[in-house]
């Protein structure tokens, strides 16, 4: 209990967001003595009403200049000390909902630090006053009262902690409210945060279109490296180990290739053609590699060089690579059948192989299968892989009017 009770006494933030409310103050006083000033004879309620309608004139005004939002998120995000910065915008405004939201913010912001700023100024002042009176003995009436002379002067001392403490724990409530209000009204726009949502989500897609492009050309090197560096060992023969060394070589150097062009992608730098991204242009060389690691590769591409867009020929060449991966992993040795053909304005990728020698089964829902479901789907079609049979099967159906 005392714990939360003192526990603003020693949080910095309760002091900054306490300077914030008495900002609020000091720019309602000095309206104040500009206009309409303190004339005799004027009663109170006349010229309350006077100085509140000039504050909130010149407030709303003031609201209507796009860079005042910006300045105030600034000042919020310095002062008012928010759990996490985001949640108070730093932008301009870009609209009427955001002036109008603004204009409400300094109209909240100067009422609440009015009376904050007022409990401040006038108790600080009586504290100092009765501090000073036991300190001279001389005879002063803080917070506008006559002190008892009978009484001992240190006897108010624990009348002044208690003051001060109650001011402070007014300013520490103002200040979480201040803080709850411009959260409220100087964060993002329900705009703002549709922009902010999809430009997360595009970071994200991006992330895994990367991730997946890493996924697809490592993961083949690497499989087609391992198999080769077996198969070397355990055949012998210097030509053949003479060849498999050769498309080790190959394949690092195209494993190569694509790292350097992802990390281009990851820099974001301007000079993006390090490396040229492949497409089914390069589906014979990925064959032959395949070929070359024991598996009997029949390929039909019925499609001619240049047909597809961009996209789509880099999207089919990492799904036929990863099949083609998927194949030399979990059935080395076995047959890989692979077509591709435009039917019906769609391109279909059709990639079968046979099960393992030892009999073996593969699993279903690896990241190699999972990123090609991923791919297909961005492009607008659809994928299916199972058994067929005694055959592993894996249909892509991509639109070619969704891909241009």
């Amino acid at each position: 209990m005392l714990t939360t009770i003192f526990a603003p006494l020693l949080a910095p933030a309760t002091y900054a967001r306490w300077l914030h409310l008495i900002i609020g103050m000091i720019f309602a006083g000095v309206v104040l003595f500009v206009y309409p000033g303190i004339e005799p004879g004027v009663g109170v309620l006349e010229l309350m009403a006077k100085w509140a309608a000039t504050v909130s004139a010149l407030l709303v005004l003031i609201a209507l200049i796009p860079a005042v939002r910006r300045a105030e998120g600034v000042q919020a995000r310095l002062l008012l000390v928010p759990e996490r910065e985001e949640e108070i915008g730093t932008a301009s405004s870009v609209g009427w909902t955001d002036r109008r939201r603004t204009a409400a913010w300094l109209l909240g912001r100067t009422a609440l630090g009015l009376p904050v700023g007022y409990v401040s100024l006038f108790g600080v002042a009586g504290c100092v006053s009765t501090v000073s009176y036991v300190v001279t003995g001389r005879h002063p009436e803080p917070f506008g009262l006559e002190l008892p002379r009978e009484v001992p002067p240190l006897a108010y001392l624990p009348v002044v902690a208690l003051v001060l403490l109650l001011v402070v724990l007014v300013a520490a409530l103002a200040g979480r409210l201040q803080l709850a209000m411009a959260v409220r009204l100087l964060g993002p726009s329900p705009a703002e945060r549709l922009v902010e949502a999809e430009q997360r989500a595009e970071r994200l897609l991006e992330r895994n279109r990367l991730a997946r492009e890493l996924h697809d050309s490592i993961g083949h090197a690497l499989t087609v490296t391992v198999l080769q560096a077996g198969a070397a060992r355990e055949v012998g023969d210097p030509a053949f180990v003479a060849k498999a060394l050769e498309v080790i070589e190959e394949t690092g150097r195209r494993a190569m290739d694509d790292l350097e062009r992802t990390l281009v992608l990851l820099r974001d730098s301007a000079d993006g053609t390090a490396v040229e991204q492949p497409g089914v242009e390069q589906l014979a060389g990925l064959f032959e590699t395949a070929r070359a690691a024991g598996s009997p590769v029949r390929a039909v591409v019925a499609v001619t060089a240049g047909a597809l867009p961009g996209v789509l020929s880099r999207e089919s060449y990492r799904i036929v690579q990863e099949a083609v991966t998927n194949a030399l992993k979990y059935a080395p040795g076995q047959p890989i059948t692979v077509r591709l053909a435009v039917e019906e304005g769609d391109l279909l990728i059709r990639s079968t192989n046979g099960r393992a020698s030892e009999g073996g089964s593969r699993r279903g829902g690896g990241k190699g299968l999972r990123g090609i479901r991923e791919r297909a789907t961005l492009l607008g079609g659809e994928s299916s892989a199972g058994w067929e049979g005694a055959e592993w099967v894996l249909s892509v159906r991509l639109p070619l009017r969704l891909s241009a």
